[in-house]
């Protein structure tokens, strides 16, 4: 490490895997590749079955074996982290080359708490993947559906992490309490760019069943904010209208996709009450 690369503060990136062998190389070839190079790669693995962590091993990653969700991990690869500042990413992102290095310099030339990075998703996947995309933009600058994954360790300390009770909102929640707190929040213009994107309709349903199965938890923490952020009919769509309308074909499939999505919620919601009941 050069001098200059000596007096940058140390950026800690975890990232929580379970059998992340089709994405994770890219993801971590992203973070290597960034322009700001004083960064520790902590991967925090949910005992993969494939070679996920020999891919992480193999760019000098941090492997650390935690199970059973992602908050947990997250949280334990928090405990070993070093930086100053903490970076989540997960296994199927990759980040724009200057990510990194306009979130630590806006943090430390505007004293900011944590940093919003927008995420999109790469539309050359699948229609789908296009859609998603359209969908994702409208967020650019929404402070009620956002997610904050970078933040001084100091701060993600004092609020406890992520909360080890929800498996979906698990980000919305954290997010939530750092803005409820008062916390300094800046904004950057680099992405990261969503690549585990669906493929197909079935992909699609078999996620949103499975996040509709624990909702009920993040829904129940916050009764109101929590309805407004899972309402499919946000006001991000209005103000980046064009988003959506620009291309008929899209709208179309945004359209179908929101109601696919939301019935097979319902159904993983209704699955989880029958079977508690």
């Amino acid at each position: 490490m050069d001098k200059k690369n000596k007096e940058e503060p140390l950026v800690s990136v975890i990232i929580p895997t379970r059998n992340s062998e089709a994405t994770i190389q890219r993801c971590l070839k992203s973070i290597r590749n960034q322009s700001y190079k004083n960064v520790e790669i902590i991967v925090v693995d949910n005992y993969s079955s494939d070679t996920t962590r020999d891919i992480a091993r193999n760019f000098n990653s941090k492997v650390l074996l935690k199970k059973p969700e992602r908050s947990i991990q997250v949280n334990f690869g928090a405990k070993a982290a070093k930086g100053k500042y903490l970076y989540r990413v997960d296994s199927d992102f990759v980040l724009q080359p200057h990510v990194i290095r306009e979130a630590v310099e806006s943090a430390e030339n505007h004293d900011y708490d944590a940093i919003v990075i927008h995420n999109t998703s790469d539309p050359t996947i699948s229609f789908w993947s296009r859609v998603r995309k359209a969908e994702r933009d409208c967020y650019r600058g929404d402070d009620l559906i956002v997610v904050i994954r970078f933040y001084r360790k100091e701060v993600f300390d004092a609020i406890g992490g992520y909360d080890e009770d929800l498996l979906a909102g698990e980000d919305y929640d954290f997010s939530n309490r750092l803005l409820m707190e008062g916390y300094k929040i800046g904004h950057i213009t680099p992405e990261e760019v969503h690549i585990g994107e669906p493929k197909n309709l079935t992909d699609i349903v078999r996620k949103s069943y499975f996040y509709g199965k624990s909702i009920d938890r993040f829904i129940n923490k916050y009764p109101r904010r929590g309805r407004q952020q899972l309402n499919p009919f946000r006001k991000s769509y209005v103000r980046h209208l064009n988003n959506l309308t620009s291309d008929p074909k899209i709208l179309a499939g945004f359209a179908f996709y929101q109601g696919v999505r939301y019935l097979a919620a319902l159904f993983g919601i209704l699955s989880d009450k029958l079977k508690n009941e």
